[in-house]
């Protein structure tokens, strides 16, 4: 069995400004060491991939930098995106470059901006989840819920298939969005539920037959770049046909109408770090709860995430706020309202304020 992994990182996150902007997204920031998000995806495929059994999807304005964070990296295991259009079409992507590589292998669909604090169970899941894909399953990192959160999707696990080394592989019963209090409540107490990392494995030629099957018109767009990879035409006939496909997620668009889904769920300290709270995941707090980058001096202050840098920031009875401050935008908010921070990106846009964005 071939095994690789794609890396997605094309994502702006917006939910992370004024830290994360367009020239500098969120995995291209480090946020957790000195390391970067996008170099520690990279780190921890080290022991299962060699380097050109890593791919990467991102964009024209990000491949450089990505480039310089992993040398190690084969340059043409960059793909690049002309547009971002959603996870399906950049899987999609990804999977056609793969299968003419490839066409038996299975691959392992990540990100490069989430946090995984158990990187050697992270590993030995991956590699329990490919056991399972090569023999034709649609293959999801479902994550043990730790409470019941109403920022992420959750998976129904049905009934269990097998256990694999020390993992448990159950069959995807549904999938379900992000859900109210009371019902994430209901789903974490019953035990039965995954939280929906977004992570997938699978072989190459399963993918593309739901493709086929769910995406029609995707796939055809995909053939038509599929039919001219590795000629002068591919470039072209990417920036042709890559404007007209139709934005998608992977979830809608693919797995909630898959056949054959199964679910090994993991604990693995996990986290999306997907807007500035849950940097209280993976970062240490302080005996007052506030969890801090930079040099704070603070006086009654308590459950507050302060990350700075190029200056002291001194604070006086704040609780359970946000404060980022950077070099040319400071963002202060309550921890409570911080879903808002992209409204603020979208007005700096509409304001025309390209310098802040």
């Amino acid at each position: 069995m071939s095994f690789y992994a794609l890396i997605m990182a094309g994502g702006g996150g917006t939910r992370l400004w004024p830290l994360s902007r367009r020239s500098r997204p969120k995995q291209s920031l480090a946020l957790v060491g000195q390391r970067t998000m996008f170099e520690h995806a990279v780190d921890r495929l080290a022991s299962l991939f060699q380097p050109e059994e890593i791919l990467v999807v991102t964009g024209a304005n990000q491949v450089e930098q990505l480039k310089r964070q992993a040398p190690e990296l084969p340059a043409e295991s960059f793909i690049i995106e002309p547009l971002g259009r959603g996870t399906a079409p950049a899987i999609g992507l990804g999977a056609i470059h793969l299968q003419r590589r490839d066409p038996k292998a299975v691959m392992a669909v990540l990100t490069a901006d989430h946090f995984i604090r158990d990187v050697d169970r992270f590993q030995r899941a991956l590699a329990a989840a490919a056991r399972v894909a090569a023999e034709g399953h649609l293959v999801t990192l479902g994550i043990s819920p730790s409470f019941p959160s109403t920022g992420y999707g959750y998976i129904k696990q049905g009934e269990r298939l097998a256990t694999v080394g020390e993992f448990d592989v159950f069959r995807v019963e549904r999938f379900t969005e992000k859900p109210g209090p009371e019902t994430a409540f209901r789903m974490v107490e019953s035990g039965a539920y995954s939280w929906n990392s977004g992570m997938f494995i699978w072989r190459v030629e399963r993918i593309l037959d739901e493709f086929v099957r769910q995406m029609p018109a995707l796939y055809g767009q995909l053939a038509q770049v599929a039919a001219v990879l590795g000629s002068e035409a591919y470039p072209s006939t990417l920036r042709r046909v890559w404007p007209e496909v139709t934005p998608q997620a992977i979830d809608y668009g693919v797995m909630e109408g898959a056949e054959d889904v199964v679910v090994i769920p993991v604990d693995i300290g996990w986290s999306d770090v997907g807007n500035w709270s849950s940097m209280r995941d993976i970062l240490p707090a302080d005996e007052d709860g506030n969890v801090v980058v930079g040099e704070h001096l603070g006086i009654g202050t308590r459950d507050t995430i302060i990350f700075g840098g190029q200056r002291l920031i001194a604070t006086i009875g704040l609780h359970d706020m946000i404060v980022v401050d950077t070099e040319d935008a400071l963002l202060i908010c309550p921890r409570e309202r911080e879903q808002e921070v992209r409204e603020i990106v979208r007005r700096l846009g509409a304001a025309d304020r390209e310098d802040l964005l």
